[in-house]
């Protein structure tokens, strides 16, 4: 068993000792782990398996056996083959089956089950190896050997076998759901940080867009009254010193001025991220976005670099929310990103594919999708969103070629 299988063991939570600064709220309880669990996971898996080997080895030779070809050569196919259970589980199975025919061999069939049914998510596959071992086991082996009571009993065995076979499968089932809930708990607790980010600057944008009011509203009416009042003095002084001193004055508040509004504009464009006052995003900047959106995503076609400012951003922020909601509502999935011009319009279609994961029940606002068509609507464009007949999700942005 790897890491993973062990019980107990599982992905580190954020925000532990290794994880990012404030993965753990301070009133979150800690995960807890035994001394146990700790020396497990340092055990690595190459010595995991050559224990298994081993135990697989002492559990076919120690009874009485029969140094027949047959019998050799599938206990060393069923024993070896457990080195490649964790890449090969079906195969390694079905090579521990005809040591369980010949042999009373439990360990590496039991194995082979327990990370078949714990790496498989086909219930049907796992339920017919489950019969398949039980049956093969119980089979008495050779036939012309026992009598018919003695076959008739082995359908009991048969009985008490699958049962026993049920044990291994329901125990890989529950390794690999605890598996998914930690896995689901760490993106929810990102996606909850994420939340909780953007909570932030939105205030902190807030602020600033009341402190940009207040400067322009209060601060730019008193200095320029001041620039017109000086202006006016500077005219009408007799004495010399007097007109000077009002041109200095009106100079300080029309630079004043000019500071101030480039202050205000700063701050008005400013959304509170560490990056607020860098350059709007454009074209170029979309096979980057690409990149480093966490999906497996393509981009195809291209756009002329000279179409409007305003049409690149919005063409960016699609592309943007697009791939985000497909990272958070599609888990595993992956996307394309097509660029296109035609019959006058150009626009962008990214399409995702079904998720490969469970979704995770977080709560969705639709703030992202109406503030694309705001964007949309700006340019007189087109914007088509709905699900796929796959079951993935398209997003179309189409804007009018007068607005290239």
């Amino acid at each position: 068993m790897t890491d993973e299988e062990a019980p107990g063991a599982g992905p580190r939570q954020p925000g532990g000792e290794s994880g990012p600064a404030g993965g753990h709220r301070p009133d979150a309880p800690a995960p807890r782990t035994g001394p146990w669990t700790r020396r497990w996971r340092r055990v690595p898996p190459a010595g995991v398996d050559a224990a298994l080997v081993l135990l697989a080895f002492v559990d076919a030779y120690v009874p009485p056996f029969d140094l027949t070809a047959g019998n050799i050569l599938s206990t060393a196919a069923a024993c070896g083959a457990l080195v490649l259970r964790r890449r090969f589980p079906l195969v390694v199975f079905l090579a521990s089956l005809p040591a369980a025919l010949l042999l009373d061999v439990v360990v590496a069939p039991i194995a082979a089950l327990f990370t078949l049914a714990d790496r498989s998510r086909d219930r049907r596959v796992m339920a017919a190896c489950a019969f398949l071992f039980a049956a093969v086991s119980a089979v008495p082996w050779p036939l012309s050997a026992y009598t018919p009571d003695e076959q008739t009993w082995a359908l009991v065995d048969f009985v008490y076998l699958l049962a026993s076979a049920a044990a291994p499968v329901l125990l890989g089932q529950l390794v690999q759901a605890r598996r998914d809930l930690s896995r689901q708990l760490a993106e929810t607790e990102q996606a909850r940080e994420h939340e909780r980010a953007l909570h932030a600057q939105a205030a902190v944008a807030r602020e600033r867009a009341q402190l940009a009011r207040e400067m322009h509203d209060v601060v730019s009416h008193q200095v320029s009254l001041i620039a017109v009042r000086s202006a006016a003095l500077q005219v009408a002084a007799h004495e010399a010193e007097a007109r000077e001193a009002a041109g200095t004055i009106r100079a300080l508040s029309v630079d004043t001025l000019d500071e101030l509004r480039h202050m205000v504009t700063l701050l008005r464009a400013s959304g509170g991220s560490g990056s607020e006052l860098t350059p709007q995003p454009r074209l170029a900047d979309l096979r980057r976005l690409v990149e480093t959106s966490g999906v497996e995503a393509e981009l195809t076609g291209c756009l002329p670099p000279d179409i409007g400012t305003p049409a690149q951003r919005t063409v960016y922020r699609t592309v943007q929310e697009a791939l985000t909601n497909a990272r958070k509502h599609a888990p595993g999935a992956r996307a394309t990103v097509e660029l296109w011009r035609a019959e006058g319009r150009f626009g962008v279609t990214v399409v995702n594919t079904p998720p490969t994961r469970p979704g995770l029940p977080l709560p969705g606002s639709q703030q992202g999708l109406l503030g694309l068509r705001e964007r949309a609507e700006l340019l007189d464009a087109e914007l088509t969103t709905g699900p796929t007949p796959e079951g993935g999700f398209l997003v179309r942005l189409s804007i009018p070629e007068r607005h290239g």
